[in-house]
């Protein structure tokens, strides 16, 4: 994949971040958690499609991930974690009819997606390539 499409990958990312927190602003806490999760999973595509690696589901890429960016250190574990909790969250908003994401949770998950995104720049701009 070229650096342009990776690139693009990120930019959708930072979109559905915007999306999840007009969401949320607008009282829709569930589905501005699920756009935010759907930030940070743009945001792990597009860091293993860097390293040539594509997979068709989200748990393949969860723990892709985990295992080429957590395990290895090129990015803080937490980002694996937070990708994690962050699809379980997203899975209430999306299909959950017991069960709503709070508002603060929902915020939490968009700090998080910001971070991740921050922190996939800074790698893909050379500082965290080995």
């Amino acid at each position: 994949m070229t650096s342009a499409e990776v690139g693009a990958m990120i930019r959708k990312a930072r979109e559905s971040l915007e999306a999840a927190k007009s969401l949320i602003r607008d009282g829709h806490p569930g589905f501005g958690a699920s756009r935010a999760y759907y930030a940070m999973f743009y945001v792990a595509e597009a860091l293993l499609a860097q390293m040539g690696l594509s997979y068709s589901s989200h748990s393949a890429v969860i723990a892709a991930f985990g295992k080429k960016f957590a395990k290895t250190a090129r990015m803080d574990a937490k980002f694996h974690r937070w990708l994690i909790d962050a699809e379980d969250i997203r899975n209430i908003g999306d299909y959950g009819v017991d069960r709503d994401v709070p508002e603060e949770q929902a915020a939490a998950v968009c700090e998080w997606a910001a971070e991740f995104i921050r922190a996939a720049e800074t790698y893909l701009s050379g500082s965290g390539e080995e």
